[in-house]
């Protein structure tokens, strides 16, 4: 700590940072009605980010209470205590309720087989060297000095993703399944494909990609998972054109249009009624057995001839 750094003590409630979200569900300053500022004091940016980590920890908070309350989301607890939304208590949904015993034993590989135990182990290995190409990218503002705390299967976006769809999704009666997935989400989305694609693209009905930071060569992919991916998704990117405007990529997968927005982290916000529009598109589509052909892809690169 900085001779100068105040303490690294903050307050457990939003209105502590004197902050409230508004009518529009917009976080707003209690006195100036200003958005959030990540520079509350100058030159101490450290002191900047810890007061941005604890703020995040009560807003996410916040935000699973109210899926729970307002969406009647169900919150189930994975191996060693991790909580997350995953699944909508309807009659869509199979019983995915467990008793600890039955997760304990379903989490425990040492009956695993030892060509599974290999495949998992190199998986890991994959997964991390991929996230420490990404790390800088996903998070720039993040310091290394943070401790992080293995979850058991569920020790990266990556293994979390393969985690959920196995226990959960790939479980569930529900005959439409959309994802959304933002900046490193769409590359976990992608290792989703390669370890489970013949499950994603039977219970898929479309992904809508924000920023994604996915690579399809740095992870791999198949020329069958492009295929799948340029005809079952898209990616809205950062961008000063206007939302829905065709942008051009280099990268062999997916379609790229406008955000609407050159700020990465409202990428998803400013392109929801467009995906909401997508997924409609696609289920419809799918409903008859006829591919849409939306104008964001009329203008998109014919990769084979490059």
């Amino acid at each position: 700590m900085k001779k100068d750094e105040p303490p690294l003590e903050f307050p457990d409630t939003l209105e502590g940072f004197e902050y409230v979200f508004n009518e529009k569900g917009q976080l707003r300053h209690i006195k100036t009605g200003e958005p959030f500022v990540f520079n509350y004091r100058e030159d101490l940016h450290r002191w900047n980010q810890k007061r941005y980590e604890a703020l995040g920890e009560i807003i996410t908070k916040y935000v699973y209470e109210l899926l729970q309350k307002e969406c009647h989301l169900k919150k189930v607890t994975l191996p060693e205590g991790y909580g997350v939304i995953v699944l909508n208590p309807n009659e869509n949904y199979i019983e995915v309720e467990k008793t600890k015993a039955q997760v304990q034993l379903s989490s425990d590989s040492s009956d695993e087989p030892a060509e599974k135990r290999e495949r998992k182990d190199k998986i890991q290995k994959e997964t991390k060297k991929r996230r420490d190409f990404y790390e800088k990218y996903r998070n720039p503002q993040k310091e290394k000095e943070t401790m992080q705390m293995y979850i058991r299967d569920n020790g990266s976006p990556e293994e979390h993703a393969i985690y959920v769809w196995d226990h959960f999704i790939s479980q569930s009666a529900a005959e439409n399944v959309f994802f959304v997935a933002h900046s490193y989400g769409g590359l976990a989305f992608v290792e989703l494909m390669i370890q489970r694609e013949a499950e994603v693209k039977n219970k898929v009905t479309a992904v809508a990609l924000t920023d994604s930071v996915h690579n399809v060569w740095h992870q791999e992919v198949g020329k069958t998972i492009r295929e799948w991916m340029r005809e079952n998704c898209c990616n809205w990117v950062s961008s000063s054109e206007p939302l829905d405007t065709s942008v051009e990529s280099m990268l062999p997968d997916c379609p790229r249009v406008s955000a609407g927005t050159e700020r990465h982290e409202l990428t998803s916000w400013k392109s929801f009624p467009s995906i909401f529009k997508f997924f409609s598109e696609a289920m419809e589509a799918k409903n008859s057995s006829v591919k849409p052909t939306p104008t964001r892809r009329s203008n998109r690169i014919k990769y084979e001839e490059l």
